[in-house]
């Protein structure tokens, strides 16, 4: 007698709510889901703040002399008004930068604006064009810092002609004047040749201004507290990289970001291990720690809190990194944080081979249901076993449509978040909600979230930063300086 086929599900999914962000720190009802919106309804966050430390955001720039004139038109365009013509149901109409952030947006004197020529030839100094280039770097930086009182943000424009230059294997400029940035406490903002002939004046305005605002210290939106997540909770995303010669790679260096469970207090440790790389493939396919380095970079971490919050310890710690955490690792996490009584260790894979679509009620009994013309609902949650889930940040959400769907990019069978827990207890919808809310921490951009949470992005940056300049210290920094 022939078997009976064996039936296989997945079990139910659940469809998380999309976080919500809030726009003001004493009024609980300044919140929405829509990062844009909200700015247009309430203003930022540190409006209050923000305005009473300066009236006026101004900026400084650095770039070729023959653009200078355009980079003085595209600073002006951002005090106008813009309607969008790109992504109309979610991008709202832009209504200037005063109007917005509730300051001036204006041209920081002119000892702030630095002339370059327009050949990279002809730049001071010796050696090749990429020596050049970083000695007329370190020479912008330094003179700007002679009269750091006199603006808050520095705009350096690389025209498209320098990227055989500004961009190799051995020599990152953006890298580079991010790290230099750091060594005199100089937020910059890169510019490329595309940004002027950009037609969608709305999204770029949208992009530019919110980069300049929190670049000059202000704070657009946080995250409104999350049902189920404890009081002081805190967010630490770890991202490690070989520095130097991959082939011959003898150390590893990894930045540690520490954030808030608001998502604010956003700062990173840079930190270079001190125990060997004793099998240089495997780090390569899966950096990892050892027992004490991980122990020293998670105590920085958590001394990096302590002083942001008068001594005290965060009652929760939640961990985030993208590839598996060793049992060394774990221990020495462990080592570290013991005054903290909840420790969660998440590994937040964004390479999943899963794929789901969303099924609607057809107008036929066979078949019941057919393929919606939109993807998998963002927040859709699969529970897979006992310590990992599956998480669609990337999906439809409506919510934040001005019609009635939007899909960010509007491309391709969006693919989930694999969570695993290798440390910790308790629901894994709650991992999975903060992962989800993280996504939308991302200061950087416009978009409504970035397809993996903040806590892995912006250490995966920080990571790449450090490893490609290697004399940037060991010290601890705003993330404003590398954005």
């Amino acid at each position: 007698m022939a078997s009976s086929p064996i039936a296989s599900r997945l079990p139910p999914f659940t469809l998380l709510d999309e976080p919500l962000l809030s726009f003001s720190p004493s009024d609980s009802t300044e919140v929405d889901v829509h990062p844009l919106r909200g700015l247009v309804n309430y203003g930022p966050y540190s409006k209050g703040s923000f305005s009473g430390y300066t009236s006026r955001v101004r900026i400084a720039t650095v770039g070729p002399e023959s653009a200078f004139k355009q980079r003085g038109e595209l600073m002006a365009s951002l005090r106008g008004t813009h309607q969008p013509s790109d992504r109309s149901e979610y991008v709202p109409p832009y209504p200037g930068f005063e109007e917005l952030f509730r300051v001036e947006l204006e041209s920081a004197p002119r000892e702030a604006h630095i002339k370059w020529p327009d050949k990279l030839t002809l730049l001071q100094g010796e050696g090749g064009p990429q020596s050049r280039l970083f000695m007329a770097m370190e020479a912008a930086l330094r003179q700007l810092s002679l009269v750091r009182d006199q603006f808050d943000v520095v705009l350096v424009h690389f025209p498209d002609s320098w990227a055989p230059v500004t961009r190799t294997r051995s020599f990152d400029a953006h890298d580079v004047l991010k790290a230099l940035g750091a060594k005199y406490n100089i937020p910059s903002q890169v510019l490329n040749d595309r940004v002027f002939s950009f037609n969608h004046t709305a999204s770029r305005a949208w992009r530019l201004a919110l980069a300049l605002y929190v670049k000059a210290t202000g704070t657009p939106w946080k995250l409104a507290p999350l049902k189920g997540v404890p009081d002081d909770t805190a967010y630490i995303g770890l991202a490690y990289a070989l520095r130097g010669d991959q082939r011959d790679a003898h150390y590893v260096t990894c930045c540690s970001q520490v954030f808030d469970m608001d998502g604010g207090g956003m700062q990173f440790v840079a930190f270079e291990a001190r125990d060997p790389v004793a099998d240089v493939a495997e780090a390569r396919r899966n950096p990892f720690l050892s027992r004490d380095d991980m122990r020293a970079v998670l105590a920085r971490s958590l001394a990096l809190y302590q002083r942001r919050n008068g001594g005290n310890s965060p009652k929760r710690m939640v961990i985030h990194k993208t590839t598996g955490f060793k049992r060394d690792e774990i221990e020495g996490a462990f080592d570290a944080l013991s005054g903290v009584p909840e420790i969660e260790c998440i590994e937040v894979g964004a390479a999943s081979c899963w794929r789901g679509v969303w099924l609607i009620k057809s107008d036929r009994n066979d078949p019941p249901s057919k393929p919606s013309g939109f993807p998998v609902p963002r927040g859709t949650m699969v529970i897979r076993s006992g310590r990992s889930a599956l998480v669609w940040v990337a999906g439809n959400a409506p919510t934040v449509s001005a019609k009635s769907d939007y899909y960010q990019g509007g491309k391709s069978i969006p693919k989930p978040l694999q969570l695993i827990r290798h440390a910790g207890s308790g629901p894994l919808e709650l991992s999975a909600h903060e992962a989800l809310a993280l996504t939308k921490m991302d200061w950087n951009n416009d978009a409504l979230y970035d397809p993996v949470p903040v806590s892995i992005r912006y250490s995966q940056r920080l990571a790449r930063t450090i490893a490609n300049v290697p004399e940037l210290p060991g010290s601890v920094y705003p993330y404003r300086l590398f954005m």
